[in-house]
């Protein structure tokens, strides 16, 4: 299979150690059998042009036997492209990104979980694959995610089953057959101390993420669906944000998480979502429809900043994903394969640009008080001594000395 061809089932940001941004994407084949394998594909981001790297040109290939999958790189120009066939019949389903940037795992409809190492630079990355045996043969999982922290690994399946494992030691800490119908969403807390899942169903549950015990299920009203869920990552707000089809209105509503009551909602997308993200530094929060729109809000506002109607034209959106460097989101569906796009919402301030205005402040402030110095009364410019013109005094009472207030009597 060629690259750039079949449907793209998922996509995801890559952040590597050397601040350089990759995005990973899962295609499915178009021709189905076991002739017709999925295939993960990995791209370089050039910041200056807001893309991925196109048109690759194949410069290795080998084969992983003890894996069942092949390997082959691409270079276009001086970006690595790295692509991933896997010999299965399965479709790829998700994916979930370490923290770090090292690691990630998919999971496909056949053959369970499997889990990915990154190592080198951009320019000459290697792939090393492992099973995952607490996940093996466990079905296809619907979501998965990692803390922020990067301990716990949680995952979802389609029967509703639901797990937290310690990372990297594969410690099961929860696994839990019927936490939902068939698990829908889920987020870790910017704390990692709670899990927050919903379900195809309606329903929403917390998990402590410790130790996988129940917190509490979310209330709703009887017409109420939890659909989606994120949690705020700003480190101020602790507000749980859920996408909730309310009837036939679709609003986001913000719980807090001190008590876990519904503390408002809002219409941000003003239609059905489809999937949500938050960004890394929280203060934007994205809800992708189910007929191809994007909307952006700003958290501090809750109010849309940035509006992208018929991104994916008709097609639900698969996957939504902030860029974690840049004001750039990742989306991607069956239709129309992935997108990259510039968010038109306000410039964030860069450090050098944080310490050139301070410098410039420090500057005009020298000048300001330099010209006022020079324009001031005679109390703030006072002539030397030599510039004054000579003066005779004379002294008109002899009891006058130069102590005028005479001796003290102490």
């Amino acid at each position: 299979m060629e690259p750039g061809q079949g449907t793209v089932t998922f996509g995801s940001w890559i952040r590597r150690p050397e601040n350089v941004n990759l995005a990973v994407l899962g295609r499915s084949s178009k021709k189905k059998g076991p002739a017709a394998p999925s295939v993960l594909e990995i791209f370089s981001f050039d910041p200056e042009t807001t893309s991925l790297s196109t048109s690759p040109q194949v410069c290795f290939s080998d084969t992983l036997h003890d894996m069942s999958f092949k390997l082959s790189l691409f270079r276009h120009g001086d970006t690595l492209f790295c692509f991933y066939v896997f010999e299965t019949d399965g479709e790829l389903v998700t994916i979930a990104v370490h923290p770090s940037g090292d690691d990630f795992v998919c999971s496909s409809t056949k053959g369970g979980c499997k889990l990915f190492e990154l190592h080198g630079q951009e320019t000459n990355l290697k792939l090393l694959a492992k099973e995952l045996p607490p996940l093996q043969d466990v079905g296809p999982q619907t979501c998965m995610a990692f803390s922020v922290d990067g301990s716990r690994f949680a995952t979802g399946g389609v029967d509703g089953r639901l797990r937290i494992l310690e990372w990297p030691s594969l410690r099961i800490i929860l696994d839990e057959p019927k936490a939902h119908k068939s698990v829908r969403d889920m987020d870790f807390s910017l704390d990692s101390e709670f899990l927050a899942s919903t379900s195809t169903d309606g329903s929403a549950r917390i998990w402590k993420a410790e130790d996988g015990s129940p917190v509490v299920s979310l209330t709703r009203n009887a017409n109420e669906k939890i659909e989606l869920c994120r949690f705020s990552k700003d480190g101020t707000k602790p507000f749980l944000f859920c996408a909730v089809q309310k009837g036939d209105k679709a609003v986001t509503a913000v719980y807090d998480i001190s008590t876990w009551n519904k503390i408002g909602f809002k219409r941000l997308l003003r239609k059905p979502a489809s999937i949500m993200s938050i960004s890394l530094d929280g203060k934007y929060l994205a809800l992708g429809s189910k007929d191809g729109d994007v909307c952006v809000a700003e958290v501090n506002k809750m109010e849309v900043s940035h509006l992208s109607k018929r991104l994916h034209l008709g097609t639900p959106i698969t996957s939504l994903e902030f860029c974690p460097s840049q004001r750039v989101v990742l989306t991607t569906s069956d239709e129309w394969g992935a997108v990259v796009t510039k968010l038109n919402v306000p410039a964030d301030w860069k450090e050098w640009q944080i310490y050139l205005l301070l410098v410039g402040l420090f500057l005009a402030s020298a000048v300001a008080f330099y010209l006022f110095f020079q324009k001031s009364d005679s109390f703030w410019n006072v002539p030397s001594r030599r510039d004054q013109p000579g003066r005779q005094f004379e002294i008109l009472d002899p009891q006058y000395s130069e102590d005028a207030f005479g001796p003290v009597d102490m």
